[in-house]
């Protein structure tokens, strides 16, 4: 058990908590979630010793092992994959790497005796200290997480790579906690699946922050809340906790208007010149000042996402052909697509298969290798980037953001200013005139969104919105993408706002160089075409994978199936009346017809991409169809378990 009691840490004369007190027990899965800013970094690297708070203490048992993934994980130079992810004194990791090390000199050098008889004697070694299991883990931790040739420098690889590498180390590595900020960035879908699904296996006690709402809801069993420098527990998932605040924020409303009824009730008396003649009377005049310097949380500050409005005309952003690689590689040919006024689209796919090229490709940051990109005269494009521009940290934030616009103007035609929209992204007055340098990087991240928006664009693009933006600012940009008036094009692999956000989705896949259009949302496409519609892999393998499987990406059904449905024993006791004979004797034909209509829909579907309207229309009769459908097999069922 990890105890924490009554930390305080500040920033200049900013206090981030005061007095947190948490526990970390060992079947813990603890989220640990809040706005940007308000100190979770900042709070596993106290956990992970990196930090040491103003006030308070961290304990843990002798010999107690905490393991850290940090945001932006820093390498030793020339280091290579091998010597960061075996970096342990423990022995039998240290006997692992070295077996591993021969193990690659004795295919350079096959008839070395000498090299031979150390690999007998590191085998023993492993035996001795059971480590088979551990190295067969770390041989298939490496694998899942496509992580390159275990020799090669981490000075070579990318970001994304660097980031699986530091993720491999951290859950390898023997500890008693693991502590893991911001796990899925940089990972595609089939690797975010397979960490969920080891991470619910995981034995020990393990702490992270993240922003996938999916991801929180199928790992922890505990999240806990800072809000406003304090901590607040709830037991369950992000589900859970959503129900749980509710009702905390409730309880604290209330409990702050008896507050301040009693406040106005002791203020009337205290004005009527009470003097602490008596040990009476100081004591209620104690008890005054007492309720005057308490309060009750009643809510969080949310993000308001207010912007400009920019008209767009007919015409808006077609590819006609395009075809896109580097060198010899070819990432995706003859890809033709035209995007309606009104399009949500998202992009998803492997690390490397394009999405961001894609983006650069319709900004213009990049030209087609053939083929042709066509932008319509009143298309203003507001380009979220993962890798946005630095900005010159020692800018104050108004200037960073009047840099764009000093006002925007409303669809209604009010005007807003940088200083009202900043105040609005959670920017509290009296850091209007504070250098860049002082924010956090989610802050940072946060800032960019405001100035993008300040440019009052009619398309937006969005790549891997989620990766640095706390939950509650992505519900607010999910709200605002619910009544932008324009294109909105996302690249993530957030599968909470793929749902949320997107009515089709473009799909790039590792082992092909087309593009897969297709109608829906991420949960629906699963739904309709299953997991290998997404990612090109049947992971529907085993009876637990695939109730697995079904659990997690399973759309809300909207069918209204028949409820005529009845158990055996009460099917037996009657026949089948005249009508019903009749009916189960054309329900097969019926059937028939409407799986044959489906399947016209969905060629329907497939040939008008473009056609926006049509796939509109389309879709609505599908989900009949299917509604008609189901009850159509339902009814059969019924009518067959009685009898003739």
């Amino acid at each position: 058990m990890l105890q924490i009691n009554a930390l305080r840490y500040s920033i200049g004369e900013r206090c981030l908590f005061d007095d947190l007190t948490l526990t970390v027990d060992r079947p813990d899965k603890v989220g640990l979630i809040g706005i940007n800013g308000s100190g979770k970094t900042t709070l596993l690297r106290m956990i992970a010793g990196l930090l040491v708070p103003d006030e308070g203490t961290i304990t843990a048992p002798k010999n107690y092992r905490i393991n850290y993934l940090p945001q932006d994980p820093v390498f030793p130079e020339d280091q290579r994959i091998i010597d960061y992810i075996f970096d342990s004194d423990l022995p039998v990791i240290k006997t692992l790497k070295k077996y591993e090390s021969t193990l690659e000199e004795l295919h350079v050098h096959p008839n070395n005796e000498a090299l031979s008889r150390e690999l007998i004697s590191l085998q023993e070694a492993i035996d001795r200290l059971d480590g088979w299991d551990l190295e067969s883990q770390i041989k298939s931790v490496i694998t899942k997480l496509n992580i390159p040739n275990i020799k090669t420098p981490v000075s070579q690889l990318s970001g994304g790579q660097k980031k699986r590498v530091a993720l491999a180390a951290a859950i390898l590595r023997p500890s008693d906690l693991l502590i893991l900020d911001e796990p899925t960035n940089h990972l595609d879908d089939t690797t975010i699946q397979w960490l969920e699904d080891y991470l619910k296996s995981y034995t020990k006690s393990l702490l992270l922050v993240t922003h996938d709402r999916y991801f929180l809801d199928r790992v922890t069993n505990r999240i806990v809340e800072l809000d406003h420098g304090q901590l607040y527990s709830y037991l369950g998932n992000y589900s859970t906790f959503v129900e749980k605040k509710a009702e905390r924020l409730e309880l604290a409303d209330s409990l702050e208007q008896k507050r301040k009824n009693l406040y106005r009730k002791e203020l009337a008396w205290m004005r009527t010149g009470a003097r602490a003649r008596s040990t009476k009377q100081k004591a209620r005049i104690d008890r005054f000042h007492e309720i005057e310097n308490q309060s009750f949380v009643t809510d969080n500050p949310e993000v308001d996402l207010l912007t400009g409005y920019r008209r767009m005309g007919k015409k808006t952003i077609e590819l006609e052909h395009v075809s896109m690689g580097f060198d010899d590689t070819l990432l995706f040919e003859d890809f033709s697509v035209l995007f309606q006024p009104n399009d949500r689209v998202g992009i998803i796919g492997p690390n490397g298969t394009g999405k961001t090229t894609l983006l650069n490709l319709i900004t213009g940051q990049l030209e087609p290798k053939s083929g042709t990109i066509e932008i319509g005269p009143t298309i203003k494009i507001g380009y979220y980037s993962q890798h946005f521009p630095e900005p010159d940290t020692s800018m104050t934030l108004i200037d960073y953001i009047r840099e764009t616009a000093e006002y925007v103007t409303t669809e209604n035609g009010d005007r807003v200013t940088a200083t009202v929209m900043l105040e609005r992204f959670l920017f509290d007055k009296s850091t209007h005139y504070s250098p860049i340098e002082k924010l956090s990087g989610g802050e940072k991240r946060r800032l960019f969104l405001l100035k993008i928006l300040m440019e009052s664009p009619n398309v937006l693009m969005l790549d891997e919105p989620t990766n640095d933006l706390d939950i509650d600012t992505l519900k607010a940009l999910e709200d605002y993408l619910d009544d932008f008036v324009g294109l909105v094009i996302v690249v993530s692999h957030d599968r909470y706002f793929l749902d949320r956000v997107c009515r089709r989705l473009f799909i790039m896949q590792a082992h092909s160089t087309q593009i897969k259009v297709l109608t829906g949302n991420y949960s629906d496409i699963i739904e309709q075409h299953g997991y290998e519609a997404i990612t090109g892999l049947d992971l529907v393998k085993t009876d637990s994978t695939k109730s697995n499987t079904n659990d997690t990406y399973k759309a809300d059904s909207t069918s209204k199936v028949s409820s005529a449905a009845v158990t055996e024993g009460e099917n037996q006791s009657r026949k089948l009346t005249f009508n019903e004979k009749r009916e189960l004797e054309g329900l097969d034909g019926r059937i028939d017809a409407l799986e044959k209509k489906l399947d016209e829909l969905e060629q329907t579907l497939q040939e008008n991409q473009s056609n926006y309207s049509l796939l509109e229309e389309s879709m609505r009769e599908k989900e009949d169809v299917e509604t008609q459908l189901l009850e159509a097999m339902e009814r059969l069922e019924y009518l067959s378990t009685l009898r003739s």
